[in-house]
């Protein structure tokens, strides 16, 4: 009906336009002959009033069903205006007789083939009646409607070819109006099934887990779906029309020679990149030509973030080898401590009871301290290879680092150099964690930070709580994030920092960060590193919202998330 209604408001414009052309045309003529013809000046002052009319009434009718019949008056009244103009001109044989042609073409367009066809034929009568007037003379007494010059021949024919005229146009316009209603439809129809399916692709796009990508033959990305702004943190406008290996901070030689987007076939492989905050993530891709018409046009790039597997794949073998070390340094921290106490002790006695030299005094009080040196040291890896069971509680997070920040902050002020800035996650962060071994974590962690910023520098430490879902087993973590910018750990030193006795400083037994791995472990959680040498370094604990499950397992003698790593959350 909406369409209906813009044909009446197109209809009134023709009516305007026609009248003021046709009828001001020839009232220029008759001015310009010296005559006057009111008849023209009455039909041009009625048309534009009625057509105001018409335009403030077609305002208020706001029933689609009352378009028809007011479309239909508007041509029955058309009608009326030109057959009076054109008994007024001279009846049969008056040059505005074509007139009616128009008007049955436009009723054909608007109130399609009937609705032509029925105007066709009162327009055939109405000139019929005129036609006979003149025949006869009827109002020749009025000196209105003269007789006509024509014989009854031929004014016969005159209107028998107007009359077949106007309804061969009714009939054909209406047809051809007709098949553009249908040809509309059907293009409406097609359209709205293309916007459908593109809906529809967009929307599978968009649906699947996966990330996808799609490049043109440079390279340069076309699309990018939701999953893919997830898992890079690039949105759709910042990496639009980018080289799509640059978007993962990739090299192109490290993964094609010559135009990438020449490829025979799908190709698959793993690497390592940066999200959009630069940290590390890796990535399992796909590759395959896009083709339109047997032509390769670009192609389609399918990925998923094996970032989290690889860390816990990692983390896993690290937990392996840990537990088989520590289960033989135990056993030998116990037989060397024996002997080593035995040792110590009579060293004491010794140098108690026997009166030696300076020289050998000092020497006595050495090989005593570096004793009793050893023993601390067997004593804390002893500690680390069998911690004591876990003392689980609700506790806020964010209340516990409070506290170790507390203490951090009295170690650090001798040092104006070092600036510590909390960034906690408002409200309480709530987690079953034993207290005071976490309190380790975070004090371990945050010592070994401003040590490693001799120079100053900023220890930033934050925290949040993110989902994290893989396999059969989702949840919540809390995120404690220590980012220093202190000088960094060698790319070489990374894989080694958890094991047990590896340390970079001159002092220190390198059990720090061990025990660090072993309490997070313990907890359920794992533990990321990203550093860069001379620019910092980043660590990330994780730790479950619930912690109940990794420690049972582990008591049990089993390892946590039994053999697939990747199920731990």
């Amino acid at each position: 009906m909406e369409d209906l209604r813009g044909k009446l408001h197109w209809l009134m414009g023709l009516r305007v336009v026609v009248v003021t052309l046709l009828l001001g045309l020839s009232l220029a003529f008759q001015i310009a002959k010296g005559e006057l013809v009111f008849t023209f000046y009455a039909l041009i002052v009625l048309t534009y009033a009625i057509t105001i009319a018409y335009a403030l009434t077609l305002r208020y009718l706001t029933d689609p069903t009352t378009l028809r019949p007011f479309a239909s008056f508007q041509l029955g009244m058309d009608l009326l205006l030109e057959t009076f103009l054109i008994a007024s001109t001279g009846g049969v044989e008056s040059p505005f007789s074509s007139l009616y042609v128009i008007t049955v073409a436009l009723a054909s367009l608007i109130l399609r083939r009937r609705g032509g066809l029925i105007i066709a034929g009162v327009s055939v009568i109405l000139f019929g009646v005129l036609t006979n007037i003149q025949l006869y003379g009827l109002l020749a007494s009025h000196k209105w409607l003269l007789p006509s010059r024509l014989s009854a021949a031929e004014a016969t024919q005159a209107l028998l070819l107007h009359g077949l005229a106007l309804v061969l146009v009714g009939w054909l316009s209406g047809t051809l109006a007709e098949q553009l209603r249908r040809t509309g439809q059907t293009l409406i129809e097609k359209e709205q099934g293309l916007v459908r399916l593109q809906a529809f692709h967009e929307n599978v796009v968009q649906s699947i887990s996966s990330g996808l990508f799609t490049a043109d033959p440079e390279g340069r990305i076309t699309s990018f779906n939701r999953a893919a702004q997830e898992v890079t943190g690039h949105t759709l406008e910042a990496v639009l029309g980018r080289l799509w290996w640059e978007v993962f901070h990739w090299e192109q030689g490290d993964l094609f020679s010559g135009v990438p987007v020449n490829l025979a076939q799908p190709q698959t492989f793993e690497a390592e990149g940066q999200r959009a905050d630069g940290t590390r993530l890796v990535l399992g891709v796909t590759l395959s030509p896009l083709n339109e018409q047997g032509t390769q046009t670009g192609l389609v790039g399918v990925f998923k973030d094996l970032t989290q597997v690889r860390d816990m794949q990692e983390a896993m073998r690290r937990r392996e080898w840990l537990a088989t070390l520590g289960e033989m340094s135990a056993g030998m921290a116990h037989e060397i401590r024996n002997p080593l106490a035995a040792l110590a002790g009579a060293m004491q006695m010794l140098r108690r009871d026997v009166a030696l030299e300076e020289t050998n005094a000092r020497l006595m009080d050495i090989a005593v301290r570096e004793a009793t040196r050893l023993d601390a040291i067997i004593t804390e890896f002893l500690l680390y290879a069998r911690p004591p069971a876990l003392n689980l509680k609700e506790c806020d997070v964010n209340e516990v680092l409070s506290e170790t920040l507390d203490l951090l902050r009295h170690q650090a002020a001798s040092r104006p150099d070092v600036r510590i800035v909390p960034q906690l996650r408002p409200g309480p962060m709530t987690a079953r964690v034993d207290p005071d071994q976490i309190k380790q974590v975070f004090w371990n962690l945050a010592t070994n930070a401003l040590e490693a910023m001799p120079s100053g520098g900023q220890l930033a430490i934050s925290t949040g709580r993110r989902w994290v879902g893989a396999g059969t087993r989702s949840g919540d973590v809390i995120e404690i994030t220590f980012h220093d910018t202190g000088e960094g750990i060698k790319s070489e030193a990374l894989d080694k920092i958890f094991l047990p006795f590896f340390t970079t400083k001159r002092e220190g037994s390198g059990l720090g960060l061990a025990a660090v791995h072993r309490i997070v472990d313990l907890h359920g959680g794992w533990i990321r590193v990203d550093s860069q040498e001379g620019k910092g370094s980043r660590f990330v604990v994780c730790l479950p919202v619930s912690a109940q499950e990794g420690p049972r397992l582990w008591y049990e003698g089993r390892e946590p998330w039994g053999r697939e790593p990747w199920k731990k959350f």
